[in-house]
């Protein structure tokens, strides 16, 4: 029987800010808009506008099931977490009954027929295979059984820019594949330097995080020796054709998270964590509108 008691602001929170908060909406339309950096660095001529939103929605749309389903299966080990306790389902604010499971399984379906309908079948096989990442083979499959468990589930971002690439041209090229290779190495420095911040939430949880499994010290120095590979291998589009806008944002974005890294490995703790954390959303997003500039310029 669940017994957590809502706080007063959950209990009186609008009933549609309770449901949208199940599904993650700000973590989908992060992946939304790496999908739309695949659609505008993939070359070749861009696929109608109305292809490219239908796209877009789709991704969101299958990231909101996959972040449904994850709040949905967790619900027990949320309510021991201090960050995730007051989500729906933890809290009681939402009960996880067999409604909900048919919501989640019927967005993401909905999603993937109609990008395969109406895009193309490999676009819409990448979109299933970044939703079923996160929801079963993280979710289910690592989370609870491995440190590793966030380095594979970095594959959903590599799928979300695939989808959108293959929206373009089903013949995924390379700066496309370059692009969704430096999607799964951000996520594991983006994910353990959270990880660091909430290290006594997740052993609480029994989750075996990096920082978990070999100390939070240790987990700073592989944050920041990941850092470093990700940031060469964020230039290597640059080689391959990626436009003057995507190297200087590799390298500002770059410079920055390296330099928040180095100061999480000098000196361990919530404070340095959390700056890398935000260091890393500045290092993708900049990445973002790079692609973007160039695509607009070209």
């Amino acid at each position: 029987m669940n017994t957590t008691v809502l706080t007063r602001t959950e209990a009186h929170a609008p009933r549609w800010r309770v449901v949208l908060g199940v599904f993650k909406l700000r973590i989908g339309v992060l992946i939304m808009l790496t999908a739309l950096a695949g659609v505008a660095i993939a070359p070749g001529a861009a696929p109608p506008l109305w292809q490219v939103l239908l796209m877009a929605l789709a991704v969101l749309v299958s990231s909101a099931s996959a972040g449904a389903f994850n709040q949905f299966v967790e619900a027990d080990s949320d309510r021991l977490m201090r960050r995730t306790r007051h989500r729906a389902f933890a809290s009681g604010a939402l009960h996880a009954g067999p409604a909900w499971m048919a919501l989640i399984v019927g967005l993401l379906a909905a999603a993937v027929a109609a990008t395969w309908t109406w895009i193309n079948p490999t676009s819409a096989a990448f979109l299933f295979l970044g939703a079923f990442t996160y929801a079963v083979v993280y979710t289910v499959g690592l989370k609870r059984r491995t440190w590793m468990n966030i380095v594979f589930g970095g594959l959903a971002g590599s799928f979300a820019v695939l989808t959108g690439a293959a929206a373009v041209d089903p013949a995924i090229g390379t700066l496309p594949l370059l692009l969704a290779l430096v999607l799964f190495l951000w996520t594991p420095p983006h994910f353990w330097s959270l990880a660091i911040a909430n290290r006594d939430d997740y052993a609480a949880a029994g989750v075996p995080m990096l920082p978990v499994v070999v100390g939070v010290e240790r987990a700073a120095r592989v944050v920041h020796a990941n850092t470093v590979l990700l940031v060469a291998a964020s230039l290597l589009p640059a080689l391959f054709g990626a436009g003057p806008a995507y190297l200087v944002a590799a390298l500002f974005g770059g410079a920055h998270f390296l330099r928040r890294t180095r100061a999480l490995a000098r000196a361990p703790g919530r404070a340095t964590a959390m700056s890398a954390f935000f260091a890393s959303m500045v290092q993708l997003a900049a990445l973002i509108v790079g692609v973007a500039v160039d695509a607009a310029l070209r």
